[in-house]
């Protein structure tokens, strides 16, 4: 059974996926990149203000999935500069506070619309 998560309250996908797909009780999104809903354009701000709005986009996939961030498993975070990890990493702790999820963090060559951070995240859906 597959399912399609789509909220207005994250960026609509900019290609042919969804923005996410809740599968069997879990939750798979595609990467979120830092890209304001409303406007359709990426945040300005650079690294710290483009994390904060790729975990505003995740938390409402989340929410449109009846999720939080403590059921997320997994994330897999794609920097475009390793030099951004730790603050990335501030950021990241601010919302994962607990039962941290598995991750992986790897360097990109680049992102869709030139973006410096891209998290997709996997998470159990209770009762779902």
């Amino acid at each position: 059974m597959k399912k399609i998560v789509k909220t207005e309250k994250a960026p609509s996908a900019i290609g042919p996926y969804s923005q996410g797909i809740l599968s069997n009780g879990v939750l798979f999104t595609s990467g979120q990149i830092g890209i304001d809903p409303t406007t359709g354009q990426l945040v300005q701000g650079g690294i710290e203000a483009q994390v904060r709005k790729v975990l505003e986009n995740i938390r409402a996939l989340l929410s449109t999935a009846g999720c939080t961030v403590d059921d997320v498993v997994k994330t897999t975070v794609f920097l475009r500069n390793m030099e951004d990890f730790n603050t990335v990493n501030l950021i990241y702790a601010s919302v994962f506070q607990k039962d941290f999820p598995a991750r992986s963090c790897v360097a990109v060559v680049g992102l869709p619309k030139d973006a410096l951070v891209e998290i997709e995240i996997i998470a159990i859906a209770k009762g779902n």
